[in-house]
């Protein structure tokens, strides 16, 4: 079935991708395969970083393994198929690019119940099932 699944967590919602991890890592079972959380930060540019500390994105970047590390642990996945990383740039980009540079099959993504706004401009989950090189499951609680 599916050996290699990525699910993109929102660093400061991650009680929101408990469900997406869970659905994961109960697929990841089936097949014996690896679970990878991926972190998104956007881009820290221009002024900003002139009011902000030398090695903001530094630290930035440890909380988040940090986050994504407590994540995966609590999933309960065996940490030999268990990885985190993290991505500098536009959400679903650096999603869409880890899946491929990644080879991963599958995709699982949380997402909120459709607003107004989202119809409007779309969502990032909307945008990663349109240009995924991979099949995506888009999980709601």
């Amino acid at each position: 079935m599916f050996r290699k699944i990525l699910v993109p967590v929102d660093p400061g919602e991650t009680d929101f991708a408990v469900h997406a991890i869970e659905t994961a890592v109960g697929l990841a079972r089936q097949s014996g395969g690896e679970v990878r959380l991926l972190a998104v930060t956007p881009v820290v540019g221009g002024y900003v970083t002139e009011f902000l500390p030398p090695d903001f994105e530094d630290q930035l970047e440890s909380q988040t393994r940090d986050k994504l590390g407590a994540l995966i642990q609590a999933s309960g996945q065996p940490a030999s198929h268990a990885s985190v990383t993290t991505r500098i740039g536009s959400v679903y980009h650096e999603v869409v690019d880890e899946a491929a540079e990644w080879k991963a099959d599958l995709i699982v993504v949380s997402s909120h119940r459709p607003s107004m706004a989202t119809y409007l401009i779309g969502s990032n989950a909307a945008k990663i099932v349109r240009h995924a090189p991979c099949s995506v499951m888009v999980v709601r609680d």
